[in-house]
This record gives structure tokens, sequence and C-alpha cells, in this order.
């Protein structure tokens, strides 16, 4: 998020056109061509350090911004196309005004007008640009009205059907009061500083960032209607609104100043598939799996391991927690095409990857939870081959988990989340140096896990030791996707690790597996224990500053991996104390997926409590495909029942067809069986649908995995449940 700081603006008469004043020239801008060579167009300017809006803020002083506006298709048919397929053109009027939580013009707010080299219109404010949702710039053109914030952190307003559903769906929800509290925090009221002053020009930027294309044949209202119902946009808009109403007593910092954590990632993708002209449209599976990435160059080789970093400050009595990562992942794809056919396209067929964010400001709210709206950042795979692809990523809300530090010099030893992003992948074409967005080659819905392990501070080393004679509880989720008989399971296993002073862990596991077989159909395997001894070892990391182990780990059947070497099973981490471990499965004897182990609590299970439940189901019938992403639901644990209740988001595969649905909201509302149901573990039972898991010692956390069966319908699933203070 970027700080800008700014005073009230005051109010006068303005109303802009787009060539002057007057019908006379609003019609001579209609009759202009709608030429803006001279600016950015994100159609024709992919690039994979920025996020999917691109940027036209070049040239401004600090108190001005520039209008960019975009209509559907339908209101400018044959304007100049940008992204979203949606139509940059010139506005016949332009106002500026403030407004209430009615959304009523409450008097024009200064401004002064000049026109850019390419036409574009740029509004200066001599107090400062607003930082409250209270400005709004409104534009036509035609028949067509939209608003925007004047809030933008980029202080490029693209005005358009993104901007005009933020300020009707956030501003209209608040009460006055509310609305009074966010002013006052922006204009410094009293000295009583607050994270608002941030949180508005971050929401009003990111939602361009969202990767919705709207059908060229909708007008304004069409456009609105289609993004209400895109439930992961509008879940994230109404996210972001009540985070903006956090003031300064919900910001806490973390105790260190910085932290750095080893990730492991799990991403699950739903989607459609246009690359291959003869399976057009075909649905997918798709598994991302954390794996570092080599780089290599005439200064030697180097590398990149997924991580986040926190990092806190005061800025100006405000104590903000910055965050950034950067997590490079392998990915494995099944494509599901009509008919019943199958094709793999193993790890091999894609180029590695990377998922990573934009850096930028957070709450952490009570110590123990992590809040932010995360922009992720476009990359580039395949520059030196006949396609090179683009991937587009969508912002989400972040609420993540944090564990209570121990001290104040070292952060929480971790940071655990789940989080729903859609994006595309897009053939790019070279224009001299820039690179122009081609055909779609995938729209994918990714339901993504985050466990964020904190690594030895400063110099230190992690000490394998603290893995030795400890007992855990483990569960994992993975898939198996294949060319042959099976091309698809999808197995959760739950069970106990004993780790020795050698490593070698001898492990009790119970499994389930759910299988689609090449003509189709769905079974579940019965429940099996499975006995199988594995061995873990440290990773040592080459770092800039020499070779040291992080905490990062391998998991090998028998022999242990060197450091630049593939495990058998796959790559870990493990907090400082050993109490916690994470690993990706990646090409294992169990599939690709994430496998959890914590140390085995002695407390008896938590018979109350409140808890955010985030996590995947990957559900499969003999004609359809689904991915659920529980986003943010709540678990509550009353004696010897619970409830889960709140929302997922469900995109549906139907098979025959070739049709891949968009994120839609399903309630949740279950009552469970409640128990425990061995050392450390818990089961929740509603009829065939069976979640269990295990708890940490101090019942802050819970890691479960999901099962349903039914006739021709199953699903296997991994849920992080983290208390909520």
């Amino acid at each position: 998020m970027l700080f800008k700081y700014g005073l009230w603006i005051s109010l006068s008469a303005l109303v802009l056109a787009g060539c002057g004043s007057g019908e006379d020239a609003i019609e001579g801008a209609r009759a202009q061509t709608n030429d803006f060579a001279a600016a950015k167009n994100p159609l024709d300017d992919f690039n994979s350090g920025s996020t999917g809006d691109s940027n036209n803020a070049g040239d401004l002083a600090q108190n001005e911004v520039r209008i960019t506006l975009e209509v559907p298709g339908a209101v400018a048919p044959d304007a100049e196309v940008t992204r979203r397929n949606l139509r940059i053109v010139q506005p016949d009027t332009l106002s500026v005004y403030a407004t209430n939580t009615s959304l009523q013009n409450l008097g024009s707010v200064e401004v002064s007008t000049r026109q850019d080299s390419a036409g574009f219109t740029i509004l200066a404010f001599p107090d400062g640009q607003p930082l409250a949702p209270d400005v709004v710039i409104e534009a036509t053109y035609g028949n067509a009205r939209m608003r925007a914030f004047a809030a933008d952190a980029d202080r490029d307003v693209k005005i358009n059907p993104f901007s005009e559903y933020l300020v009707r769906n956030t501003l209209a929800g608040y009460t006055p009061g509310e609305l009074a509290t966010i002013r006052d925090c922006v204009n410094d009221a009293g000295g009583a500083l607050c994270l608002n002053k941030y949180v508005w020009s971050t929401l009003a930027d990111q939602v361009h960032d969202f990767e919705i294309d709207i059908p060229e044949n909708l007008d304004v209202p069409g456009a609105l209607s289609l993004l209400e119902g895109r439930a992961d946009f509008a879940r994230y808009v109404a996210a972001m609104g009540n985070y903006a109403l956090l003031d300064g007593s919900s910001s806490g910092k973390i105790s260190a100043a910085s932290a750095d954590y080893n990730s492991v990632f799990l991403g699950v993708e739903l989607g459609q598939s246009f690359a291959e002209p003869s399976i057009s449209g075909t649905g997918l599976w798709g598994v991302r799996t954390a794996y570092e990435e080599r780089l290599e160059d005439s200064n030697g080789v180097g590398y990149v391991y997924p991580a986040l970093t926190l990092t806190s400050f005061d800025a100006f009595n405000i104590k903000v927690t910055s965050l950034a990562t950067d997590i490079p992942y392998d990915r494995e794809v099944l494509l599901h095409s009509e008919g019943n056919e199958f094709f793999l396209r193993g790890s091999e067929f894609w180029e590695q990857n990377t998922h990573s964010s934009s850096p930028g400001a957070a709450t952490l709210q009570g110590d123990t939870r992590l809040l932010a709206g995360r922009a992720l950042y476009q990359s580039i795979t395949g520059r030196d081959s006949a396609r090179i692809t683009g991937w587009t990523r969508n912002p989400y809300y972040l609420d993540a988990y944090t564990s209570p530090a121990v001290d104040d010099s070292q952060g929480p030893d971790r940071v655990v989340a789940g989080y729903f992003t859609a994006g595309k992948a897009i053939e790019l074409e070279s224009d001299g140096d820039a690179l122009k967005r081609g055909s779609m080659l995938e729209h994918h819905y990714l339901s993504a896990l985050e466990l964020n392990l904190r690594r030895p501070a400063g110099e230190a080393e992690f000490d394998p030791d603290v893995l030795d004679n400890r007992g855990y509880n483990v569960l994992y989720l993975a898939a198996r996707f294949a060319d042959d008989t099976t091309p698809l399971e999808l197995e959760s296993g739950l069970g106990t690790w004993a780790i020795d002073a050698d490593g070698n862990v001898t492990q009790v596991l119970e499994v389930e597996t759910v299988s689609r077989d090449s003509s189709g159909a769905v079974s579940r395997a019965p429940a099996a224990a499975v006995a199988t001894d594995w061995l873990v070892s440290p990773r040592t990391s080459v770092l800039s500053s020499g070779n040291r182990d992080i905490g990062r780990l391998n998991l090998d059947i028998a022999t242990a991996s060197g450091n630049e070497e593939q495990p058998d099973v796959g790559v870990g981490a493990s907090v400082p104390d050993g109490s916690f471990l994470a690993f990706n499965l990646d090409d294992s004897p169990l599939g690709d997926g994430l496998l959890i182990g914590a140390e085995q609590a002695t407390s008896r299970a938590p018979d109350s409590g409140r808890y955010r439940v985030q996590g995947v189901s990957m559900g499969i019938t003999g004609g359809t495909n689904e991915l659920r992403h529980f986003d943010n639901a709540e678990l509550v644990i009353n004696g010897s029942t619970a409830t889960l209740t709140g929302a997922a988001l469900s995109v549906v595969n139907t098979v025959n067809g070739n049709e891949v649905s968009t994120p839609a909201e399903a309630a949740i509302d279950t009552t469970f069986a409640y128990a425990q149901s061995g050392a450390g573990t818990v089961s929740l039972t509603s009829g065939n649908l069976v979640i269990d898991g295990f708890y940490t010692d101090d019942h802050t956390q819970l890691y479960l995995r999901l099962n349903r069966s039914g006739t021709g319908s199953q699903a296997a699933g991994l849920l992080l449940a983290t208390r909520i203070p």
C-alpha cells in the first residue's frame, strides 16, 4: 500500500466537459477519435513486475490524478479496446464532488484541470489528493454515467464498472457515524492517526487488478450485475470495506523489527483451457506446490526460496506491518474433456512460475490476525519459446493467523492463511520491446493454502536436534494425475509420526482415496491403515551470505537427498523449536499436495471456542468437477456439538459441454457431532460428511481433513481452523 498524506479539501463549484463546456463541445468530443497512443493501454503493456492495472501516473505532480474512462462494449462498440474487454473513451463531462452514505452530491470540490498531450484530463487538488471515500469523480459518456473514488493509490483514476461497483457497494453500506470516523482519521482529527489513511487508496486501486471480462454486449447496468454475481469480487470488496473501519487501537506490530519465513504453499485450481485447439474449452484440475527457483548466469548460481517477510515500524505513530511474498512453484494439470477424455500435463510441461505479492502494509490485530488487501504480480513464462505466456492474478483479502510472539526479539513463529484468487493465462505477442496481450489460453480459479514458518533470527541456524524423539500428529491432502486407467486420485491421510535422533520417521496413517477412472466413474476406497518409514533431514540453503540451515527440510523414503536434489517425497520447513512442520509433496508416492504436522497435544480437546475456517475441497461426480474454497467461514464448538456457518466459493466444471462456471457463493450451515477421537485429535460428523484432524496444545489451531461420501459424489479437502480472539 502506498503511504499518502493530504489535507481535507475545500468546496467550490466545478463541472468539466471533455473539450470545454456546452453542448457543442460535447458533440465535438463525440466526433473525435479516441486516440490514446501516447499513454499506456494495459492491453499492450504486460509486465511481470506489475499487477494487472497498468499505471498511467507518470509526469504527474503529487496532487494530480489522471482520468481514464472505460465503458462496456455496448456503450462504445467502435472505441479503443483495452483490458477486460472495456473501451477507452473521452468523457463527455466530468464532475468532482463530495458525497455521503446516501451517495448524494453535497457540492463540488475545488480542482484545477488540464489536458495532457494524449488528451487525458488531469485534475489537481490544491490541498492534496483526497484519501477518504467521500470524494467522487463522476464521468458521463452518452447515456452512461459512472463514478470512482478520488482516493486511488497510483493516481491513475480509472472510471469504469469496477469503480462504480465499489462506490455503490461500500460507501452506501456505512452509517453516517462510520463515515465520520473514517473522515476524522484521514484528516488527522485530534492527532488520532489510523490505518484508514492507507486502506481506501489501496482499495480504490486494487479493484482494477481484477481480471474479469465484461461481455461486449453489456451496458453499464449489465456489467454491474455481472460483477455482483462474481462472488470472489463481491466478497473481496465487502471484506475490504469492513477492514477500512479498523481504528488505531486495532493495530499492533510484530515483536521483532522484521522476521523471515519459509513458505509452504498449496494451490488447488479448477479452470478451463483454450490453449490446444483440438480440445479447446476443456476443464482442468491443477495443483501448484512451492519449490525453490534456481537462477544461473555468468556470475554464478543463486536460489529463490519460497518466503514471506514481515517488517514492523511506526509511521507517524501508526503501528504498521509490511509484508511481501515470493513463492516459486511447480504445476501439474489434468485436462478432463467431454466424452471423458483425459490429458496429463505434468510438471515437465510447465516452466517454473512464481506466486508473488507486491509489498504493502497490513494490520496485526490482537497480535493473532494479520489483515490486508493483497495484490499479486503478473508473471511471464516461455520468454525464449514459440509461445510466451503471461499469467495474471486477482487481488485477495488476507485474514491470516499469527502465533503469539515468544518475546520482543522474535516475530510470530507461524503465519497461516487460506485465500481464493482467480486469474488468466494469456498468449503474449512481441511488439518491439513490449509484450501485447493476445489470445486467451486459460481461465483458472485457485484456492490457496499458505503456511509460513519462521526462520531462525539473525545469523542463527536451525538445529535439527529439536526434531529428535518427538511425536507428531500429521495429515495431508494430495492429488495424483495420470493418463492411464485411473487418471484422477484424491487422497487424504491422518495419523502420527515419531522422529528419532537420526531423523527416521516411523509413520502410521489412515488413508482415504477418491478416484475417477477413465470411463468417468467415481469411487471411494475404504479407509485403510498404512505404515511407512520415511526420513527427515536438513536442506541447507545457499544464501548471498553463505550456506546456512534456515529451517528447510527434505522428506525422503530411505536416503537423504542433497541440498540441491529433489527429495523422494517433498521439501518443507519447521518452526525454530520443532513443534510445527509442513511439507510440499511433489511427485511423491502420495502425489502432489500438502502435509502438515504438529507436536502431539497433551491437553484435552477444546470444548468451546470460535474458529475461522479457510481451506479447500475437491469434489467429483460422474459428470462434474467442483472446487470449493472455504472463505473465512466460522466454526463454533459447544460441548459435544459444533456448527460450521458462512460461505464457500464454488466453481463447477460440467464435463459434457466443456463448461466451467465463474465463482459463486455457496452458503454453509452444518451442525456436527463433535468429539475427541484420539491423542490430540478430534472428529466432526454430519451424515456423510466427516471432518477430522488434530489441534495444537494451546487450542489456537485445528488442522482438519474433509471427506464427503455419497452415491456417485465424493470430495476430499483440507481445512485450517484458527481461533478468533
